[in-house]
């Protein structure tokens, strides 16, 4: 259901309820054009705070309000040591009112820039966890959604916990999809494709978060301000996006990363079987390619292009786009 639809009604019921006090209440409010311009003052009023409070999740509402009520308790106690009885009565409500104002601000502040850790300080041996739900949130990006190994890890439960994708990756996502390009047309569709993949696995929750931050404008910046106050772990691709998490102390995993650190280790004096598929750069050469993508240059091997082989390791070079192997030509089997 949309929010607009809700705040339409709501405007409507305000401004129904705000003729009801008119005809019910006279010596209040006289006149119904009256009680309906109030009503829908009202109405339009809540529904602006409504909108300006929009990229406030449920966590910084609650710390505001806990900092409220530590500010107020120790302007209360302020108050309470008579140490303005000296001033007159109307002094002495503006110095309440200023006291009260002021030690709120500052408490709400203070609490909505602190942590779970600076709780348990105020209020020793409690921690605010919640009890019936895992505290394991994983915040999606656009480009680890295209590249679908994501799916496939939750699947095989290597990761677990409940899947979040921001609206605005979403919105991303469907931009892709729409685009005149064919190639970023189908990466669009392709990730559309693997979050309704991700969404009928039945072993994982996916919510499609809400929260936007209208004041930050590009979505790496949004997507690092909601893993953060969500408390959650960031999911990506993007290498410039895991060095700022890295530098922000966000929480994330690069799956190009872990895809390296996971790859096998290859070793002079290895044998290994291997389909050429290509010729190399060389004269004789063949090339093939290892099931993580890495590229096998074998010497000699020109004339069993297409065919089942098994080569020995020789040497390995590391180059900016990853490790090439070279190899021999060891035993040759019909594909």
């Amino acid at each position: 259901m949309s929010f607009w639809f809700i705040r339409v009604l709501f405007l409507l019921l305000t401004t129904v309820a705000g003729y009801a006090c008119s005809q019910y209440r006279p010596e209040v409010i006289s006149g119904w054009r009256i009680g309906l311009l109030i009503g829908f003052g009202l109405g339009a009023m809540l529904i602006v705070i409504d909108h300006l409070l929009k990229g406030i999740s449920l966590r910084a509402f609650s710390a505001a309000t806990f900092g409220l009520i530590l500010g107020t308790i120790v302007a209360w106690l302020i108050d309470r040591t008579e140490l303005f009885i000296w001033v007159s009565k109307e002094t002495l409500w503006m110095i309440r009112l200023g006291l009260f104002l002021s030690f709120g601000y500052i408490g709400m502040i203070l609490a909505m820039r602190s942590n779970k850790e600076d709780f348990s300080l105020i209020i020793p041996y409690v921690r605010f966890k919640a009890q019936n739900l895992p505290e394991n949130l994983l915040v999606l990006d656009t480009s680890v959604i295209i590249d679908g190994r994501i799916a496939d890890l939750l699947e095989k439960r290597f990761v677990e916990g409940i899947v979040v994708v921001p609206k605005f990756v979403l919105q991303e996502l469907q931009f892709i999809a729409d685009a005149e390009d064919p190639i970023r047309r189908a990466r669009g569709r392709r990730g559309l494709e693997m979050l309704n993949r991700i969404r009928q696995n039945p072993r994982h929750e996916v919510k499609i978060h809400d929260a936007d931050f209208p004041e930050e404008k590009e979505v790496d910046a949004k997507l690092l301000r909601l893993t953060r106050s969500l408390g959650a772990k960031l999911y990506t691709n993007d290498y410039n996006l895991g060095e700022v998490a890295e530098l922000q102390s966000v929480p994330h995993v690069n799956l190009n990363k872990l895809a390296a650190a996971l790859k096998p280790v290859i070793l002079p004096g290895e044998v290994m079987p291997l389909r050429l598929v290509r010729e190399g750069k060389d004269k004789g050469q063949a090339v093939g390619y290892m099931p993580d993508g890495t590229m096998v240059v074998v010497n000699q091997a020109h004339a069993q292009i297409g065919q089942q082989v098994q080569v020995e390791v020789q040497s390995l070079l590391q180059t900016g786009a990853g490790i090439i192997i070279f190899a021999e030509l060891k035993v040759a089997a019909a594909a």
